[in-house]
């Protein structure tokens, strides 16, 4: 006779597996330093808290709010988001008991043989309730990981809000800076066709050269087709900002004429804030929990389950009986089951969930590092570009004296002054300036970015 005892074998056999299988890890540990290595005394203090202030722009401001409600892709994203709350409940579901329930009617007719037919009905009422026993934590390690991933969906929309107002504050300085290179290409327009003609009077005037008035249609011409690029990307500027306000693409939003103006140096705070603060790295450290905790659900697969049943059936020709509780019939049972043999597919999803852990705590580990390095950076190109500009605002006094000069030169016709050296200190007057206009969306871009990087809130106001 087989003893009860030798049952269990198979439990314990492939159970042990189970135990074979490393524990994952649900954090990881990432070594940071104890100030931000390119901040100074005057990045000091708590980081800014609504840093759309520091831009001292009404019009960004309004920009950025418009695009938080009206925006596409953050309404969808709040969808997804609206999505994974559900799925908490549908895996806290998994812990609770399964109920079903459902009755039945059914009609016959037997005509078969000499007498009259006979017809049947037969009504049925059922009820099935089935429970699995969390022996080893594996359903809470499911329920743990759906929540998990819920907190990071949340944290992605906070970084999707952040990641969209920065990118309509850089949207709003394009098109200021755009516009400015317009209104720039216009202006040296129409200086170059103003030499032009002083260059034509004097050539025609037999004062100078026909290669002259070659030189000066070459500078006009070439700035036709400086102001027919610059209005392109003033439109494409516009189009751009306009997507991200989920309005239409028609080029149609008004600009600025003057960019903001960096007034101060910004608060960092502390790198073990940032990795507390920034959404990604949140999102980043919850999905390492929930990969933990689905990696530790699939080792405890492995362990028997125990399953409890109960069910109960009443049929009858009369729906009253059916109803009736003293003509149930029920029943209950308790089964405590183990995968035996799958080719070793169970073990294989376990070792592999363990494999997906230690993958993001790498992952995460590597992201802390590179939002340390996008600080680092964007305080290193915030100190250079300030310094670049004092140098570049020298260099724009200087080739538009030189400019000046070189016009009155031009129109009193000073001897030893060539049309050629005239028209290039023109050229380096209008190049200084552009590159004047680029440096200053370059240092905002900047400022946007080092925003960015620490996590703050960009509005206090906005919701």
């Amino acid at each position: 006779m087989l003893r009860p005892g030798l049952l269990l074998i198979p439990f314990l056999l492939t159970g042990c597996a189970a135990f074979t299988i490393g524990r994952p890890s649900p954090a990881a540990r990432v070594d940071t330093a104890a100030a931000f290595i390119e901040a100074d005394s005057h990045h000091s203090g708590r980081i800014a808290t609504g840093w759309l202030r520091e831009f001292n722009d009404p019009r960004m401001t309004a920009l950025v709010r418009e695009a938080i409600r009206k925006n596409n892709n953050l309404r969808a994203t709040a969808k997804r988001l609206r999505a994974t709350r559900e799925g908490t409940i549908v895996g806290g579901a998994a812990r609770l008991p399964s109920i079903n329930a459902g009755t039945a009617y059914s009609r016959t007719y037997d005509g078969l043989g000499p007498g009259p037919g006979v017809t049947s009905e037969s009504y049925s009422l059922s009820l099935n309730a089935s429970w699995e026993a969390d022996l080893w934590g594996r359903l809470r390690d499911l329920d743990e990981a759906t929540y998990a991933d819920y907190v990071a969906a949340v944290a992605d929309y906070r970084g999707a809000r952040l990641s969209l107002a920065a990118n309509t504050a850089r949207s709003w300085i394009n098109l200021i800076t755009a516009q400015q290179q317009l209104d720039l290409a216009e202006q040296t327009l129409a200086n170059f066709k103003r030499s032009l003609s002083i260059i034509d009077r004097r050539y025609r005037s037999n004062l100078l050269r026909p290669v002259d008035v070659q030189f000066g249609r070459n500078n006009v011409a070439s700035a036709e087709r400086s102001l027919r690029i610059r209005t392109t990307d003033r439109n494409e500027a516009a189009r751009s900002l306009e997507l991200l306000l989920g309005r239409y693409p028609a080029a149609a939003v008004e600009s600025s004429s003057t960019l903001p103006t960096l007034q101060r140096r910004v608060p960092v705070g502390l790198p073990a804030g940032l990795v507390a603060r920034r959404p990604d790295l949140t999102a980043a450290r919850y999905d390492l929990l929930a990969s933990a905790k689905r990696a530790d659900a699939d080792r405890k697969d492995l362990l028997p389950s125990l399953v409890l049943t109960g069910s109960s059936r009443n049929a009858s020709d009369a729906f009253r009986r059916a109803i009736d509780p003293a003509y149930l019939a029920w029943s209950a049972a308790a089964s405590l089951a183990q995968t035996v043999y799958a080719g070793g597919a169970p073990s294989a999803r376990a070792r592999a969930a363990l494999a997906r852990n230690r993958a993001e705590i790498h992952d995460y580990a590597q992201a802390v590092l590179i939002a340390f390095r996008e600080v680092e950076s964007a305080l290193e190109s915030d100190d250079s570009l300030r310094e670049q500009e004092v140098f570049l605002l020298r260099e724009v006094e200087q080739a538009t004296l030189a400019e000046r000069q070189s016009e009155r030169d031009l129109a009193m016709g000073i001897e030893g002054s060539t049309v050629l050296e005239i028209l290039e200190a023109q050229r380096r007057a209008v190049n200084a300036r552009a590159a004047l206009i680029r440096l200053r969306n370059d240092r905002l871009q900047n400022r946007i970015d080092l925003h960015l990087a620490l996590g703050g809130d960009f509005d206090t106001l906005a919701k």
